[in-house]
C-alpha cells in the first residue's frame, strides 16, 4: 500500500478551479483566505511578487511556481508599489466570467506583461493528517528545484502546454495533472523542510513505514501498541518511541485519528450506513463511534452524510 496516496485520497484532495491571467503593469490583486484549499500560481511569462500578511515576500520568475497549502491570504503584484485591488474587484473590472483568459492591469509596458496559471485544490471539510499539518505556509518551486526533480518539471511543462492549447479535454487533463503537481511539489520541497521530510521518511522507514501500512490497510483491526510493535519486530516501548519521534504523535492517537478520517470519507462518498461505517473503521458500537466522531468533528455522522447529499 502507498500510504501517501491513501492519505491524499482519504482527505479528499481534488483539483477544482483553474484559469490563466494576463496582467500588464501596474497591477496588484489581493487573494483572500480560502478554507480547506491549497492555491498555486505558476508563472508562464514575466515575473511577480507574492506578499503574505506576516511580511514574507517571494519573488517568482518565469517558470517558478508557488503552492500555498492552507489557502492563506496573499497579494500578487508586478512590483511593491503597484496599486492593489481585491480579487472580486479585479474580476468585476475585467468582466471575467470564468471563461478564457483574465486580462487585467495598466498599459505602461506591454512587453512587461505577466502571464500566470492559477488554480486551487480542495480538501474535504474536516480533513486532517500529520502530513497536512506539517506543510509549510508555502512551497516555492524554482527553476533549480525543477532541474533536480524531473517528474515535477515535466508535469509543470505539460500543464502549461495544455492551458495554452485550449484543445478538447484540456481542462480535465489540467485538473488531474494539478493533483500530481501538488504531490510532486511536496516531495521536491520536502528536501528543504525538516518536518515535512521527516514525515515522508517515516512512510519509507522499514519499521514505522510498515506499521503505517498495516494501520492503513486494516484500520478496523484491534491494534495495540504491542501488536503493532511485534508486527514490525520492535518491542512495545521502542516502537512507541520511534513512532512518536517520526510521526509526532503516539501510534494509538494516529490510529484513532485515521479511523475517523476514513469514516468521514466513507460518509461523504458512499451509501454505507453509519452502523456499517462504524464497524469498517474499528468501532465496536455505533454509539461509541458517534460520540467519538461528534467530539472530533463537532457534528454527528448523519450531519456529515446529509451535507454530502446536499452538495
Amino acid at each position: 500500500m502507498d500510504v501517501l496516496s491513501d492519505v491524499l485520497d482519504t482527505v479528499g484532495l481534488r483539483g477544482t478551479l483553474y484559469f490563466r491571467t494576463c496582467s500588464s503593469p501596474p497591477w496588484g490583486v489581493r487573494v483572500p483566505q480560502y478554507q480547506s484549499a491549497a492555491r498555486f500560481h505558476l508563472v508562464a511569462r514575466g515575473r511577480c511578487l507574492v506578499n503574505f500578511e506576516n511580511g514574507t515576500q517571494v519573488q517568482l520568475e518565469a517558470g517558478d511556481m508557488i503552492v500555498i497549502p492552507r489557502g492563506a491570504p496573499h497579494v500578487l503584484t508586478d512590483r511593491a508599489d503597484s496599486p492593489v485591488l481585491s480579487l472580486d474587484d479585479v474580476l468585476e473590472r475585467a468582466g471575467y466570467d470564468g471563461e478564457g483568459v483574465l486580462v487585467y492591469g495598466g498599459a505602461e509596458n506591454a512587453n512587461a506583461t505577466t502571464e500566470l496559471i492559477c488554480g486551487h485544490f480542495n480538501f474535504g471539510a474536516g480533513a486532517d493528517h500529520p502530513l497536512l499539518r506539517a506543510l509549510p505556509s508555502f512551497l516555492h518551486v524554482t527553476a533549480n528545484l525543477r532541474l533536480r526533480h524531473q517528474w515535477l518539471d515535466e508535469t509543470m511543462r505539460l500543464m502549461a502546454r495544455l492551458m495554452f492549447a485550449e484543445t478538447p479535454g484540456a481542462q480535465a487533463s489540467v485538473i488531474r495533472l494539478s493533483e500530481v503537481l501538488f504531490v510532486e511539489s511536496i516531495r521536491a520541497c520536502a528536501q528543504d523542510d525538516a518536518t515535512l521530510k521527516q514525515l515522508l521518511d517515516a512512510m519509507l522507514d522499514p519499521r514505522i513505514g510498515k506499521a503505517l501500512i498495516l494501520i492503513h490497510r486494516e484500520p478496523a483491526r484491534d491494534w495495540t501498541v504491542a501488536s503493532l510493535g511485534a508486527a514490525v519486530a520492535l518491542s512495545r516501548s521502542r516502537f512507541a518511541a520511534q513512532f512518536q519521534e517520526l510521526m509526532g504523535c503516539s501510534p494509538m492517537a494516529y490510529l484513532s485519528q485515521w479511523r475517523l478520517q476514513k469514516a468521514r470519507s466513507q460518509l461523504l462518498h458512499s451509501r454505507v450506513s453509519v452502523n456499517q461505517v462504524a464497524v469498517q473503521v474499528g468501532y465496536k458500537s455505533a454509539a461509541a463511534f458517534s460520540r467519538a466522531f461528534a467530539q472530533h468533528f463537532g457534528m454527528p455522522p448523519m450531519a456529515v452524510r446529509q451535507s454530502a447529499v446536499h452538495q
